[in-house]
């Protein structure tokens, strides 16, 4: 049989579960028994939350490599290629790396695989085997630290098969409610799941839901909680991170929203918390928190009109671009180009955003994902969600984008939003653009 291609393998896995997203860990887990079980790294660090999570894990990992460490990164989803997701020092795996973790995976799931003949087979989702594929290739590169992003949730999430030597929630908010649960209490039990007895927990907001707190203290893990344990006064163009006897000051994040001086509060809160078992070194966190870069984040692609996309995706995420917005007038006003996938709370986006957007281009998704909104259904949403609102409909993306940029005069600014899948249409049509 001739040898499978990383995009047909990818292909493959969307099709190797009846269901896209099957929360528990008994299936991945008999996998990963039959792989060995291999530790993905010296230290594992596990960070979790509805917002934010990217952003903490490119805060850890540019500390930890300024630091001189052998770091692997697991996040997701991607934006341009599925290798984004694992890196090791930086760099993303290769197309014969994953190729061959998967093949790796394939075998101890008991297909094709004369050892595994006897196993009964069992199915994983796609998030699942790029999971097991980031812990082999991590345990294969013999990392000193680890940082895996939770998919969704926390307690039935993939990544949680593994017991992290510390774990972040970044915040809590209303975001996949058909898995998680509809309030906030719900939601944060489900994310403390990634918590574990005797480890720090590093809470990144200061007033989370009670449950997140609560199941924290009953397992006994070590809660660092912002505003509590630790603080993060802003004084101009620094700010400072103090805990007990210690007090770090630090430089603005290059990442642009109100929010990332949280992310990266919490990152240095593990990192404190694991200085038995990692060199605190403020040089590097300082280097980190100044260099951390994350594609999709408020990310600037032009000018004349200025260009930005963000990955803001639920009402939580658009409060926080709503706040930047408000931060950073321009001249002109502001045009959105928008879609959203049908899980999501289109109303509270909209709500958070009212008043900051002259004019929505909404734009369809249907290419690129079958959970999108189409564009039809999206201006539905639109119209309840408030009467005076100004849109109009688009195929797709690039439509959306290019009306947009003909409607725009030099001193307006265009903002790129509402999914991964927006931002990975308009980079790419902005660099044919360019």
């Amino acid at each position: 049989m001739a040898k499978r291609t990383l995009q047909q393998w990818l292909e493959y896995q969307q099709g190797a579960h009846a269901r896209g997203i099957d929360l528990g860990l008994e299936r991945v887990h008999e996998v990963w028994g039959r792989m060995g079980v291999p530790r993905p790294a010296r230290v594992v660090i596990t960070v979790g939350g509805t917002n934010g999570k990217g952003s903490t894990v490119a805060f850890l990992e540019a500390m930890l490599r300024a630091g001189g460490m052998h770091v692997g990164a697991y996040t997701s989803p991607h934006i341009l290629r599925y290798n984004e997701r694992i890196r090791i020092d930086g760099i993303d795996a290769s197309d014969d790396a994953l190729v061959a973790a998967f093949e790796r995976i394939e075998a101890a799931r008991g297909v094709d695989s004369k050892q595994a003949k006897s196993k009964q087979e069992v199915p994983l989702t796609y998030f699942e085997f790029g999971t097991l594929a980031a812990l082999d290739l991590f345990a294969r590169a013999k990392l000193d630290v680890a940082l895996l992003e939770v998919g969704l949730g926390g307690r039935l999430d993939a990544v949680n098969i593994v017991d992290a030597d510390a774990a972040i929630v970044t915040t809590v908010d209303l975001d996949h409610m058909e898995y998680l649960g509809d309030d906030r209490e719900s939601i944060g039990r489900e994310k403390a799941g990634i918590f574990r007895a005797e480890k720090p927990a590093i809470i990144g907001e200061s007033d989370p839901p009670q449950s997140l707190l609560d199941q924290a203290r009953r397992i006994g893990a070590r809660v660092l909680r912002a505003g509590h344990e630790y603080v993060t006064p802003v004084h101009g163009d620094h700010w400072t991170w103090r805990s007990d006897e210690v007090a770090l000051q630090l430089p603005m994040p290059i990442l642009a929203a109100p929010s990332q001086i949280a992310n990266a509060a919490a990152a240095i809160a593990a990192l404190r918390s694991l200085r038995g078992v990692l060199d605190w070194d403020p040089r590097a966190i300082a280097e980190g928190v100044r260099e951390a870069k994350l594609a999709g984040r408020l990310q600037k692609l032009g000018s004349d009109p200025t260009l930005i996309v963000d990955v803001a995706h639920n009402p939580q995420a658009a409060r926080e671009l709503a706040r930047w917005l408000q931060a950073n007038p321009v001249a002109g006003k502001t045009l959105a180009v928008f879609g959203a996938l049908q899980d999501k709370d289109v109303n509270g986006i909209v709500y958070a955003l009212d008043g900051n957007i002259a004019h929505w281009y909404l734009a369809g998704l249907e290419s690129d994902s079958p959970r999108a909104l189409p564009v039809a259904r999206l201006a539905q949403r639109m119209r309840k969600a408030t009467r005076s609102i100004s849109f109009s409909e688009h195929a797709d993306v690039s439509t959306a984008l290019q009306i947009a940029r003909a409607h725009a005069e030099p001193h307006d600014r265009i903002l790129a939003f509402g999914s991964f899948f927006v931002v990975a249409a308009v980079i790419r049509s902005n660099a044919t653009h360019a």
